[in-house]
């Protein structure tokens, strides 16, 4: 499983970290949002970790987020491997809904939607679902019906943050307290997260695993 890489998106966002910004300032809707150059790069790199992967590793279903920087980054991705796995896009894989938030800086949400603030406090980072958005929990609503489908094979999942952190929570049977200590540590543009199945249950390998990225100089999440 892969995070995309670094969209024009998460440089604004690190352009706005810690201002006094109430926007983004990104023009596109999400689905639009396009990769960096450095998160060409990066794609560049992931594929060939995936090029150099042993026969009984490879993948054999490349399932994609439907948003142009998750189809991007496996497209990238898979021009430099060797093998040719089946490639499905699924809208279950799709970033968190944010709803009338989105494009908001935190700051933003505070002066607008004092309210919903304070209802975020009050129900807890998981379960609060912005107005027209979705909730922490209602990914696993949406992954749960996706894994459940796959039988067999070797999946590479290319997707959002979001989805790796819930994903981690589903197969690892975390609870609420344990994925939101885990969400605190910021997934990386194209980061390796890995299960292997052992014993008949799929047992962690890797989590957010930067090293195929450390000469690039584009670590940045």
């Amino acid at each position: 499983m892969t995070r995309h890489g670094e969209s024009t998106g998460n440089v604004a966002f690190r352009e706005t970290d810690g201002t006094d910004a109430e926007e983004h300032g990104i023009s596109e809707r999400d689905a639009d949002i396009p990769l960096s150059d450095t998160g060409r790069a990066q794609a560049v790199r992931f594929g060939r970790r995936l090029a150099a992967l042993p026969e009984d590793e490879r993948p054999t279903l490349v399932l994609v987020s439907p948003y142009l920087r998750t189809r991007d980054t496996a497209r990238i991705a898979l021009e430099q491997v060797p093998y040719s796995p089946r490639v499905r896009v699924d809208e279950r894989l799709r970033d968190r809904d944010q709803g009338v938030m989105e494009g908001l800086t935190p700051v933003g949400v505070r002066r607008r939607f004092p309210e919903e603030a304070e209802r975020k406090r009050r129900v807890g980072k998981f379960y609060y679902r912005a107005p027209g958005g979705e909730s922490w929990a209602d990914l696993a609503l949406r992954l749960r019906s996706l894994y459940q489908e796959l039988s067999g094979g070797r999946a590479l999942v290319v997707t959002h943050d979001a989805i790796v952190v819930m994903t981690r929570y589903i197969v690892e049977e975390l609870t609420e307290q344990e994925i939101m200590e885990v969400e605190k540590e910021p997934i990386g543009n194209c980061s390796v997260t890995r299960w292997r199945r052992s014993e008949g249950r799929l047992r962690p390998v890797d989590y957010n695993d930067l090293s195929h990225l450390s000469d690039t100089g584009a670590l940045a999440p």
